[in-house]
């Protein structure tokens, strides 16, 4: 026979219930005190009253707290139908109950009349003054201000705690990890086969994965497993995916949350989460712990701190230091944490012992593009000819977030142009769109604004086709897109060294547009704002961090750990500054020049490609080769 348990929880009671009770006994004893002795006589008024003292009905009355009247009427008048009803049984240990009771406003004014009352019927009524006090009502008057105080603290106290854990809100939560707890039980989707590309990271993350399932493996030859892996990249590369696909892989606990969650305003607090993080772990282990973007807590120690004072995140970045590698430290807690921003993370954070491994996700190559693209075109229902490898060579930079994008944005388009499918050209609308923004078609531009934007990305298309170590071109445009007036698309080859003439030619291109109008115009405009601020940065580039100026040599003046030019102070003289200034505007005046050469010596043909332009508005490779023919150093960007 089975006993069935009753596994049903007792009801809460809410603290509201606590303190509307509060309230209403209050109110209870508030009434039934002050009202107890009076709530059963009849009510009359100042008027009737001095009518009843006028006919000798009155015997006497009790002035309560200067501000009510209890009226006594004589034997012979309470017998009289006119008072009927006022009369109370008699209770000898209660004593005799008044017939009347009526409140007064001046107490002087009601003496006065009363005295004229008497004089003018030649009456004489016994007046006693009696003082009632509301002990019960008093007494919790007095209490009610505590108690509100006390309802309103334990209101905020739940109030903040109700995020931690443990749930329910208790009241001293506030201390408790918000780790995320995601076990064998947890309905995690993700995989490692969601994860295209990033095949170097996935490895090392598998490994991690690999020694909690099978340590034995490891073990038997005296290795030991890392306490910590760190993932570095630039927004969007994957970091939180490759966690989430850790999650979904590892048959143990995995505790995931943001190094924000640890940041509070009361002190302590941050340093009793780490703790309670860790002590969950430890009682789960083996185990993960996951924690994004942990520049939130893992700053430098030291810099932040200028008033002197208690610094609650250097003191929870001590404590996380402690949990991970100090004295009674669990091996079988690992902690895998994510940031875009290395360069400010503690060093004791990032030494050997805490975090073992860094692991640089990096932005994807064409051939992982490749791969990524295969994942993300999953749900989509696209054309039968879609050249996923096409698709990769035209996204060159792109994360795999921007991917993710740019096949939704493809789909949105499809489905806005009521298509059964997604398509190539839908693919390119979408880069565009990404890359340029919204196209404003019906933006008011004058036919001369027109023109002149049209030379001037003809400048653009000109000087990059007739350069060897320009990008080659994809598509020109003279349609308003985003904060641009026309745009320029280019497929770069994807170095990982970049030779001082590569650069040159780039920046030659980039001035082509301003050089054009100087050319066709003999006038300027700032329409070349963007572009002179690319070729800016590149000169600078050139001759402060990469040495590869003459006059100033091979010296740079890049900090890596701070990870720009230099701190506060510039780290040369002011002659050295004047040499500086002096060979970027030399670098840049001479691309410039270079591209003026090049656009006289094609002037015609940078005129037909302009006019073919205005008339179709966007342009593509094509147009260029029947105008200019085939580039002598055109090559395929072969990726092996």
């Amino acid at each position: 026979m089975i006993n069935k348990k009753n596994n049903k929880k007792n009801p809460k009671i809410s603290p509201y219930w606590f303190y509307g009770g509060i309230i209403f006994l209050f109110i209870l004893l508030q009434t039934f005190s002050s009202g107890i002795a009076s709530n059963d006589l009849n009510q009359t008024t100042p008027s009737k009253f001095f009518e009843y003292v006028s006919i000798g009905d009155v015997e006497k009355i009790e002035i309560i707290n200067k501000r009510e009247v209890k009226v006594y009427l004589t034997e012979e008048a309470s017998s009289q139908d006119i008072h009927k009803g006022t009369t109370k049984p008699y209770f000898p240990l209660a004593g005799r109950s008044a017939n009347y009771r009526f409140e007064f406003g001046d107490l002087q004014n009601f003496e006065n009349r009363l005295k004229k009352t008497e004089e003018e019927n030649n009456l004489s009524i016994e007046v006693n003054y009696v003082t009632e006090q509301n002990i019960w009502g008093d007494l919790l008057l007095s209490m009610l201000p505590f108690v509100l105080i006390i309802g309103i603290w334990i209101f905020i106290m739940r109030k903040m705690s109700s995020g931690g854990s443990g749930g329910g809100g208790q009241i001293f939560n506030i201390g408790k990890s918000k780790a995320k707890l995601f076990d064998a039980t947890a309905d995690v989707k993700i995989t490692f086969k969601d994860v295209a590309g990033l095949e170097g990271a996935k490895e090392e993350v598998q490994e991690i994965v690999d020694f909690l399932k099978n340590p034995t493996k490891y073990t038997k030859l005296g290795g030991k497993i890392p306490k910590g892996a760190l993932l570095v990249g630039s927004p969007g590369t994957g970091k939180t995916l490759l966690a989430k696909a850790v999650a979904g892989e590892a048959k143990v606990p995995f505790f995931s949350l943001s190094g924000s969650d640890f940041v509070e305003m009361f002190v302590g607090v941050g340093a009793s989460r780490v703790r309670d993080l860790f002590k969950q772990a430890k009682e789960k282990s083996p185990a993960i712990i996951f924690i994004d973007e942990i520049d939130a807590i893992g700053r430098a120690r030291g810099k932040s701190n200028m008033t002197g004072g208690n610094d609650e995140r250097e003191n929870t970045l001590n404590q996380l230091l402690t949990e991970m590698d100090g004295f009674g430290t669990n091996t079988n807690v690992i902690v895998i944490a994510a940031t875009n921003r290395a360069d400010v993370l503690d060093k004791a954070l990032m030494r050997a012992g805490r975090f073992d491994r860094q692991i640089f996700v990096d932005l994807p190559d064409v051939r992982e593009r490749k791969a990524i693209f295969k994942v993300h075109l999953r749900p989509l229902k696209k054309a039968t000819n879609l050249d996923i490898e096409f698709l990769s060579k035209q996204t060159p930079g792109f994360s795999g977030a921007d991917i993710a994008n740019v096949c939704n944005e493809a789909a949105l388009i499809a489905a806005r142009k009521n298509k059964k499918s997604v398509g190539k050209q839908d693919f390119l609308d979408a880069v565009d769109r990404i890359v340029g923004g919204l196209e404003k078609k019906n933006k008011i531009i004058t036919p001369e604004e027109k023109k002149a934007v049209a030379f001037h990305e003809a400048g653009h298309a000109t000087v990059s086709w007739m350069l060897e170590h320009a990008a080659p071109l994809v598509k020109v445009t003279i349609v308003p897109r985003g904060q641009s007036l026309g745009a320029a698309w280019y497929l770069p080859e994807e170095r990982l060294i970049v030779r001082p003439e590569q650069m040159l030619d780039e920046m030659c291109a980039a001035l082509g547009g301003r050089a054009a109008e100087k050319v066709i115009f003999d006038k300027i405009s700032t329409g070349a704002l963007s572009d002179l601020e690319k070729v800016t940065k590149q000169a600078r580039a050139m001759v402060t961090i990469y040495g590869l100026s003459d006059k100033v040599g091979n010296i740079t003046y890049y900090d890596s750990s701070n990870g720009n030019e230099y701190g506060f102070t510039k780290p040369y003289s002011e002659k050295t500054a004047e040499t500086i200034d002096e060979e970027i505007s030399a670098i840049i005046e001479k691309q410039y020049q270079r591209a003026l050469k090049i656009l006289e010596d094609n002037k015609s043909k940078l005129t037909e490609l302009a006019d073919v332009l205005l008339d179709k508005e966007v342009i593509f490779k094509d147009n260029l080769e029947k105008i200019f023919g085939k580039r002598p150093f055109d090559k395929e960007v072969i990726n092996s």
